[in-house]
């Protein structure tokens, strides 16, 4: 299926606007999610192999998961196990329904393997999401693969009332997914950055690990940092995060850097406002992954998201120190069978390697 993907309708969303096609593609996927004989069919050809790893207290069948972003409302989240990944981050949702920014807000570039988004985290908002979960839920089609939420300051609220914003979405959400995201990093919502700050993040966490004391079970909150955040600031907030409880962090949000474009098409697309992602993101990626890892050691978990496309790109985020890994615009510019390849490579890897699990590889490059 990846070369019907990349010969036949790849080219063919080409020509549609990006935003267009990223909701086709997930409305289609909705529909599938709905349907069990077309989920064992997508899972007989997509199928991945048995990778496992326990992060968080919590079995993962093989590490690669779905980045936020992709399927913003939770509406196809029942798709994605039967496209191979192991888990899924939904979201970002706030707490009050919000439109985006103004359109075109999405665009991609073929030739770089990149995509820019100044979404701003459009969402229908916690309290409707919370509803199709729920309806979700009771009818018995929930995926049996854990589920990750990402929250993000609502644009209506400013940075001093953050932290109440994310403890009511964080609460609204609290039986709708395993793993919490604490997005403070997105460079779509204004001032949003501003809060990854010492004094911020303490009492962003803290908001959150307050509603889940009074709630059943420990669910992980794990906090998004963004790869623009120079080094000694990062570790300065991973440490601040970490005095006030969180569990683990995700290396890393887009970036609003830009390399060098190699084209006049490129240097369009680097034109562009908002946040990048795909392949020019991951050496930062790598190098916040190393940098939070040589820090924090084995205190908690670091999931590497940036520019993973491949079995040697997710190789090294896990090399540097990722437990876990994720991917979203290698499944704009390869299809969904770019999940098989990674993880049938990864597996390799690990095979030919000499270590007995992945466990074993996590952080080996820096050791």
């Amino acid at each position: 299926m990846g070369l019907p993907y990349r010969f036949l309708i790849r080219p063919s969303l080409r020509f549609i606007d990006s935003e267009k096609a990223h909701n086709l593609t997930v409305n289609t996927l909705t529909k599938m999610a709905e349907n069990r004989p077309t989920q064992k069919i997508l899972n007989s050809i997509y199928g991945t192999p048995n990778l496992p790893i326990t992060v968080f207290g919590k079995l993962f069948r093989h590490p690669l998961g779905l980045a936020a972003g992709f399927d913003k409302s939770a509406q196809a989240i029942g798709a994605w196990p039967a496209l191979g990944f192991s888990w899924v981050e939904y979201g970002g949702v706030t707490r009050y329904p919000q439109e985006g920014n103004a359109k075109p807000r999405m665009f991609r570039s073929n030739k770089d393997h990149a995509l820019i988004n100044r979404m701003g985290f459009n969402n229908p908002g916690a309290h409707k999401i919370r509803d199709t979960l729920t309806k979700r839920q009771t009818a018995g089609k929930w995926p049996n693969v854990p589920i990750a939420a990402n929250i993000g300051r609502s644009k209506t609220v400013d940075n001093e009332r953050a932290p109440n914003d994310y403890a009511e979405t964080f609460g609204l959400l609290y039986d709708h997914a395993d793993i919490f995201v604490l997005n403070v990093s997105s460079p779509n919502t204004p001032g949003l950055r501003a809060l990854q700050e010492d004094d911020h993040i303490r009492d962003v966490v803290r908001s959150c690990k307050s509603v889940r004391d009074r709630r059943s079970g420990l669910k992980p909150i794990l906090l998004k940092f963004s790869p623009d955040l120079p080094r000694d600031e990062l570790l300065s907030c991973a440490g601040a995060a970490l005095s006030a409880g969180v569990d683990g962090f995700i290396a890393s949000n887009t970036t609003i850097s830009r390399p060098p474009p190699n084209s006049t098409s490129s240097r369009n697309f680097y034109a562009e406002q908002g946040g990048l992602s795909g392949r020019p993101l991951h050496d930062k990626s790598i190098q916040m992954i190393g940098d939070l890892y040589d820090s924090i050691g084995g205190k908690v978990p670091i999931v590497g998201c940036g520019g993973i496309d491949s079995a040697e790109t997710a190789w090294d985020a896990i090399r540097n120190g990722s437990s876990l890994i994720q991917l979203y615009s290698a499944m704009v510019f390869q299809g969904p069978s770019v999940v098989k390849s990674v993880t049938k490579g990864l597996k390799s890897k690990i095979d030919n390697s000499g270590f007995t699990d992945l466990q074993e590889a996590v952080g080996y490059s820096r050791a």
